[in-house]
């Protein structure tokens, strides 16, 4: 008597298939995170509680008959405040850390920078190929600082145009 025995194997791990999807889930948060608005809100909460600091001690003088006023007022303030300057703490937020990714961009530029020249001088065929960018450079500018002298008119020449209003 013959017997086939038919196993039917998953073709991936449940386990690893869950951890991908965690993985894949974590990178499309990362991708949508922008961290102006943590700075956004931080900046807002320092305005806010500084308008507050300053509600709270004009309240501090008034007498005790004028309490609940004094908190519809503080309030009052602070939802103000909040609606007054979130799209400035929002913005200057987007300033500040598009400003700090640039210099992270810098730093890391100079970096590689400094990491390439550190091992170009090293290799002569690196060296040979930036002596020959520069000479390529150097030829380039040349011809370019020829070209505008070229095309730059002579003093006869613009004070003609300019008198004939054929310069703008």
């Amino acid at each position: 008597m013959t017997s086939f025995v038919h196993v039917d194997q998953p073709a991936s791990h449940p386990g690893v298939a869950r951890a991908e999807a965690v993985i894949e889930h974590i990178r499309i948060a990362r991708r949508g995170f922008d961290g102006a608005r943590g700075l956004a809100a931080l900046l807002l909460a320092a305005i806010v509680s500084s308008l507050l600091v300053v509600a709270d001690k004009l309240m501090s003088t008034w007498s005790e008959g004028g309490l609940l006023v004094a908190w519809l007022v503080l309030w009052g303030v602070a939802f103000a405040a909040l609606a007054f300057f979130a799209g400035t703490a929002r913005g200057l937020a987007v300033r500040a850390v598009s400003a700090a990714r640039n210099v992270a961009r810098r730093r890391a530029a100079a970096r590689a920078d400094a990491q390439f020249l550190a091992y170009s001088k090293q290799d002569p065929r690196i060296l040979r190929d930036l002596h020959a960018i520069r000479t390529r450079r150097e030829a380039e500018q040349a011809q370019l600082s020829v070209t505008a002298d070229a095309n730059m008119p002579g003093l006869y020449q613009a004070l003609r145009q300019v008198n004939l209003n054929q310069h703008y």
